[in-house]
């Protein structure tokens, strides 16, 4: 196989079993090349930061009591269902593995990112209709106590962003919430601003240099004028780091 068309199978793949679509045998043939596949371990790496966002900000669900029993019936059925009879294949034909773009798996997968992308958005312009419409950059501000959403940052370019809130925070008296932002390569955090509670905000990052992936965001509270040294003294009340979309 081109080396450019395994690149292009291996990354399908692995968003598929990202997002479970993959069969069961599949699954496992899967996993067994995972193992040893740095590459591949990479690109499942890639799908989950990608994936991350839209996984914040679903509310878990927790499974009927029927479902379980229902999953075992279905495995009960399979195993006890005849092995399908196997046809030979016509001579000098050979079998090709089908290409990414004629994987049903594939397409599943790419409907599923489309349809998690298409709700994401939806939610975003509600709660935001002047907002930009195609975000390049997105962050999930999670509590770090319960892993909630509380927070969305987007970026619609590398020089400005906007902070929406996901609900209500509670401030106590004489606190606020301060706004912070680091990059890997920088040696201390650089303040944002304080934050009402509840209100989005679009801001500019003209004084800094352009945002970048996994570029980190927080909001610590402090003192209701701010942190008095120029650094994070309070809580982290929220916590997340940027995911190019």
């Amino acid at each position: 196989m081109n080396p450019i068309d395994q690149h292009d199978d291996n990354h399908a793949l692995a968003g598929e079993y990202v997002l479970g679509t993959l069969t069961f045998t599949e699954r496992q043939a899967f996993e067994a090349r995972l193992e040893n596949d740095p590459a591949l371990q990479q690109a499942v790496r890639d799908w989950e930061e990608r994936f991350f966002p839209y996984n914040a900000l679903t509310e878990p669900l927790t499974p009927s009591d029927f479902l379980w029993p229902r999953i075992q019936r279905s495995l009960d059925e399979r195993r006890s269902a005849p092995a399908p009879t196997s046809t030979a294949s016509a001579p000098n034909s050979p079998v090709q593995a089908p290409s990414p773009w004629q994987r049903l798996g594939f397409w599943r997968a790419m409907s599923g990112v489309g349809v998690a992308a298409s709700i994401l958005m939806a939610a975003l312009l509600l709660l935001q209709p002047l907002g930009p419409a195609t975000p390049e950059y997105m962050v999930v501000l999670l509590a770090p106590q319960n892993q909630s959403a509380g927070w969305v940052v987007q970026a619609a370019n590398r020089r400005q962003i906007e902070l929406i809130p996901l609900g209500t925070f509670e401030v106590p008296e004489g606190k606020a919430l301060e706004f912070w932002t680091k990059a890997d390569d920088w040696q201390r955090p650089v303040s944002l601003g304080l934050v009402e509670p509840g209100e989005p905000i679009r801001l500019n990052l003209d004084n800094l240099p352009p945002l970048e992936d996994n570029q980190l965001f927080e909001l610590t509270l402090e003192n209701v004028t701010g942190s008095p040294t120029g650094l994070p003294t309070g809580p982290i009340e929220y916590i997340g780091r940027a995911v190019e979309i």
